[in-house]
């Protein structure tokens, strides 16, 4: 199982779509690795600057309709191979939030008002998120202030998180 745990990148935005997330002149790559340094670089939001924001991150928390667009295996892959392997926010576009449970990732929906208090209590702050995945349970914390939220997660995503994804989950029950 991949690690779901670790310092979060805020995309304070909704309608963050597949073309932003990996610009489509990438998509000719044929391999994961060389989608890496193009993560987000398409992104316009005040503030953000890929080359200096995304580096030790591996939990993204964002708004609502994460992952619109294309329908396409691309945003997760650049996404993963850049070591984040979970996204927290209000909804996500179907495909996109499928694309990442068949890749052995997490895509966590929460309450809108839930999302504004995450960001009003922790953007701007150095926060960390630490996931228990048996209690289903996610814990924001930075400079002493924490919040444990829990969230839900299907029988069948579930089970694609631990194979490590689609294919491993295939492999081992087909």
């Amino acid at each position: 199982m991949k690690n779901f745990s670790g310092k979060v990148l805020f995309l304070d935005r909704s309608d963050i779509n597949t073309d932003e997330i990996i610009p489509a002149k990438y998509l000719t790559e044929i391999s994961r690795e060389a989608l890496a340094p193009n993560l987000l670089e398409d992104l316009k939001l005040d503030g953000f600057d890929p080359s200096r924001d995304i580096a030790g991150k591996s939990v993204v928390l964002t708004r609502a309709n994460f992952g619109c667009g294309s329908s396409r295996e691309h945003a997760p892959w650049a996404l993963e191979v850049n070591g984040i392997n979970l996204v927290v926010g209000e909804s996500f576009a179907r495909i996109f939030r499928q694309n990442m449970f068949n890749c052995g990732m997490m895509a966590v929906e929460l309450p809108e008002g839930t999302i504004d208090g995450l960001f009003s209590t922790f953007a701007g702050r150095e926060t960390v998120a630490t996931t228990d995945f048996d209690a289903r349970t996610i814990t924001f914390s930075a400079d002493g202030t924490s919040e444990t939220i829990s969230f839900s997660i299907s029988g069948f995503d579930a089970e694609l998180v631990t194979a490590g994804g689609w294919v491993d989950y295939a492999d081992a029950n087909y």
